[in-house]
């Protein structure tokens, strides 16, 4: 079985964020990058697919030179080999122009099924995904907590995590697309061996098709203004306690 798993630098968590002097992203030219955690999971699932399965499992990323870090490190984990589109462009793009960058530069490999996070560290909108499998024209699901692939390799069952600890089982043809959900399993750590055997893997540098089309635009980025204040209610007990509730249901909407 031929897998892709879509991963995603983002800046480490524990990084000082700093909006940068347009306004419009983070000062990331110091900063610290690491692998996308739900992104990291895909990775490790794919990886296990592989050891029940057998097969293939290849990396596709979009963004600037510096990602081939948390490409190597996906390939020191296991994977075969790695597709990178490589374009500035790309390091702060929506979900729109970065499915649009992965869709073209897969669309000639045929994957069996393509793994993704469920969402991204950075921007979390949890689109890539779901407009990959469009572009691709896979059939999708997401919030993927177990993956269960048939004997003849012709479909697949997953776990899906709803709200209220519900869940839904949902089978499925191949080829699809499945965004994972973190936690699904437990991530390996790269080893001596994977870190040197990665050196020597295939990573396919393709440029951008054209001009990332931005479905949408940051217009401006903020550190949130900490502001306290004090208000007073007067009038009898009964009253202040009737405008009291009023203001906690509709005002700071905790009720």
């Amino acid at each position: 079985m031929k897998t892709a798993v879509c991963i995603k630098q983002v800046v480490t968590r524990d990084w000082p964020l700093r909006p940068a002097e347009s306004a419009t992203w983070v000062r990331d030219d110091d900063a610290s990058f690491e692998m996308n955690e739900p992104d990291a999971y895909a990775l490790e699932e794919a990886l296990r697919l592989k050891e029940r399965h057998g097969g293939e499992v290849v990396v596709c990323s979009a963004g600037p030179a510096r990602i081939s870090q948390v490409i190597r490190e996906a390939l020191a984990r296991g994977a075969d080999r790695a597709i990178h589109v490589e374009s500035d462009a790309l390091s702060a793009a929506g979900a729109d122009a970065v499915a649009a960058a992965l869709a073209a530069a897969m669309q000639d490999e045929s994957f069996d099924l393509v793994l993704t996070g469920l969402q991204s560290d950075d921007q979390g909108f949890g689109q890539t995904g779901v407009v990959l499998a469009e572009r691709l024209g896979l059939p999708h699901a997401t919030i993927i907590m177990e993956v269960d692939i048939a004997a003849d390799g012709a479909g697949l069952r997953v776990k899906r995590e709803l709200e209220s600890g519900w869940f839904q089982w949902v089978a499925m043809p191949l080829p699809a697309l499945l965004t994972i959900q973190s936690g699904i399993n437990q991530l390996r750590y790269a080893t001596l061996r994977g870190i040197m055997a990665a050196k020597r893997k295939e990573i396919r540098t393709v440029p951008l098709d054209g001009v990332a089309s931005q479905g949408q635009r940051i217009l401006e980025l903020y550190v949130p203004e900490k502001t306290s204040a004090t208000r007073f209610i007067d009038g009898s007990a009964p009253e202040a306690a009737r405008e009291l509730v009023r203001l906690l249901r509709e005002e700071a909407r905790v009720l």
